[in-house]
């Protein structure tokens, strides 16, 4: 898959019996706040989805109720045909999930990193060898893989988080904000192992602040103040908003949220 092609795959919006990811109705509450309210949208799989909005919109803590992290409160959802109330375990060993903080162990090499994060995923023996010596070569590791993490870059911890978080060859992967303070170069780096993730057929739900991201996502949806309020290809959520582009809408719903009228 390319940038260039990513528009050529359906838009609509996949069959819930289909989907890798399928929410109805999925609430939060924290005591007084409802942090996220009756989200129902579907994932189709092997698709690269975005999920954008103002800080406190939603988006983390929906990330972390699919992860079978955070109970919902009420609503369903299921994540690789697991259900996320009840078999949190399963779609822990089915996802793979990468933070904005990256969960690297600054103290360990990235070697120690990497054995460490395969055990955990449940590889061992000559089946994570393999795949260890696979992520060190496609990744690039190999030359610093008995260095300390802690001395790398933001760049090199992205790359080894995002190999820490494929060990396991996951049906489904979970990004939230994994390109927050990176550089550019490093960003379409990034990008360019997301869209070769996916044309395997992995699917992925990427939360992100950069417009140009967004974009290259073959569906986004917009949340705001815990309600999904778009969802949709680009052009449609523009479209809809009656904004020129996806930059404009998101500013548009920041002035909503903080109460700022033009």
């Amino acid at each position: 898959m390319t940038a260039g092609t990513v528009s050529d795959r359906p838009l609509e919006q996949p069959e819930s019996a289909s989907a890798a990811v399928h929410t109805e109705k999925l609430t939060k509450v924290f005591g007084s706040i409802t942090a996220v309210d009756g989200l129902t949208f579907d994932i189709g799989r092997g698709e690269v989805f975005g999920m954008l909005g103002p800080n406190g919109s939603g988006k983390t803590t929906t990330i972390r109720m699919l992860c079978g992290l955070l109970k919902p409160t009420s609503g369903a959802a299921t994540v690789a045909g697991f259900d996320v109330k009840t078999q949190g375990e399963e779609i822990r060993r089915n996802i793979g999930y990468m933070s904005q903080r990256f969960g690297m162990y600054d103290d360990m090499t990235v070697f120690e990193n990497l054995d460490f994060y395969s055990s955990l995923y449940g590889l061992g023996g000559d089946k994570k060898r393999k795949r260890m010596d696979e992520l060190l070569d496609t990744q690039g590791l190999r030359p610093w893989s008995g260095q300390l993490v802690g001395t790398l870059s933001g760049g090199w911890k992205q790359r080894i988080s995002l190999a820490c978080a494929i060990a396991h060859h996951p049906a489904i992967l979970f990004l939230d904000e994994p390109t927050a303070g990176v550089d550019p170069a490093a960003r379409r780096r990034f990008w360019d192992m997301v869209y070769e993730l996916a044309s395997g057929g992995t699917t992925i739900l990427v939360t992100t602040h950069y417009m140009d991201e967004a974009a290259r996502c073959q569906r986004i949806a917009f949340l705001s103040r815990g309600h999904l309020i778009a969802i949709g290809t680009s052009e449609e959520v523009t479209k809809q908003f009656g904004q020129p582009t996806i930059e404009e809408v998101f500013i548009e719903l920041q002035r909503r949220d903080e109460g700022v009228t033009a």
